[in-house]
């Protein structure tokens, strides 16, 4: 199955968007977080992530899905010393391309179907 990774400046909010995920019936998901500094203020960690995409390295890959711009510079930094490209950078929305993910995730979809369903995500309509 595919992973996840949610990499926020917040702790609290990579958390809870983890708990979210979990509530909607995507528990079977392996997701992992990569909140804030190494002291918990906001903020990205190199560390943080790396610890992230080994909890949820996968075979079938990994989705990653950051917050805001800096936390993209950190991905993309620590997968440029990675020869590994099943982790993927997804330039989605945060919330609603995590939960498209985590959905399409669950019902087997591969990476490539995994990415672009958290795509996709950033034009559906909320109303």
């Amino acid at each position: 199955m595919v992973g996840i990774v949610l990499v926020s400046h917040s702790p609290a909010l990579a958390l809870g968007l983890s708990d979210l995920l979990a509530q909607i019936g995507s528990s079977e998901v392996p997701v992992a977080v990569a909140g804030g500094t190494a002291s918990g203020d906001l903020g990205t960690s190199s560390e943080a992530v790396e610890r992230a995409l080994e909890a949820v390295a996968s075979p079938d890959g990994v989705v990653i899905i950051p917050d805001l711009g800096s936390a993209v510079l950190t991905v993309k930094a620590v997968l440029a010393e990675r020869d590994d490209n099943g982790f993927v950078l997804v330039d989605a929305p945060f919330v609603e391309g995590a939960v498209a993910a985590a959905v399409t995730a669950a019902s087997g979809g591969s990476l490539d179907v995994v990415v672009q369903a958290a795509k996709e995500a950033r034009d559906v309509p909320k109303f």
